[in-house]
């Protein structure tokens, strides 16, 4: 006899809202009070209004700092632009944030990343504002909050390459009062994202994300919270066809 056929289980972005709350119901009960009531906190928070794009960040230690620093901003979504550098974070200094955002990687062999993924940030109503001491720019408090923005930073040591420069809608930097040129660029991320989290806070009511991205956002983190998810996704949809 042929072995039972292992059940399909379906993409869940394609599921309807009705079909997702039906699983929220069903697995949020394998976590505790405390963790729902977390991830429920931490959604109110969430924000992408702003994001952050990398080019080419080689640094683990960097790459990583820069996904602690969006989650703790709440900032949700990362673009990484991977056309020379591999983006590979250092788990034991990311703390593990990287499990709530939601990283875009723009890897394709042969392919301009820099100019996909920005074209495709703009397409979504981004504006694109590079962050650079070389160019004349904006201080960063400077930079208008009225609609989304995403904020663009190079590589350690040379900056944004000059596709991502010549794309850019504006430039901004940060003031130094040393020797310095510029801030480590983990450093520089979390002083921006201080600054523009703060003050679209302060000003707008639109910052949340919709009802829709925070339920799939919830069932995501619940399910990436569970033990042989696959296998329990797996009997979930069995028993439902039966």
């Amino acid at each position: 006899m042929a072995p039972a056929a292992t059940p399909s289980v379906p993409d869940l972005s394609q599921l309807s809202s009705e079909q997702k709350a039906d699983l929220i119901e069903h697995f949020q009960g394998f976590l505790t009070d405390n963790r729902r009531d977390r991830f429920r906190t931490v959604l109110s928070q969430r924000t992408r209004q702003v994001t952050v794009v990398l080019e080419d960040i080689y640094q683990p230690h960097n790459a990583s700092a820069v996904l602690r620093s969006c989650d703790g901003f709440g900032v949700q979504d990362i673009h990484t632009i991977e056309s020379r550098n591999d983006f590979a974070p250092n788990r034991n200094v990311s703390i593990g944030a990287d499990r709530w955002l939601t990283l875009h990687r723009h890897n394709q062999p042969d392919a301009d990343n820099t100019t996909a993924c920005l074209s495709k940030l703009k397409s979504q109503g981004y504006t694109l504002v590079a962050t650079t001491p070389h160019t004349k720019a904006s201080t960063v408090n400077e930079i208008p909050i009225d609609g989304k923005v995403a904020l663009l930073f190079g590589t350690e040591l040379t900056g944004l390459s000059d596709a991502a420069l010549d794309q850019a809608d504006a430039y901004a930097f940060i003031p130094m009062s040393g020797f310095s040129e510029s801030f480590n660029i983990s450093v520089s991320v979390a002083l921006c994202l201080y600054d523009l989290t703060t003050r679209l806070r302060q000003t707008r009511n639109d910052w949340h994300l919709t009802n829709q991205e925070q339920q799939d956002l919830y069932l995501d983190w619940v399910l990436s919270s569970i033990k042989a998810r696959d296998q329990l996704l797996a009997r979930y949809w069995e028993e439902r066809q039966q």
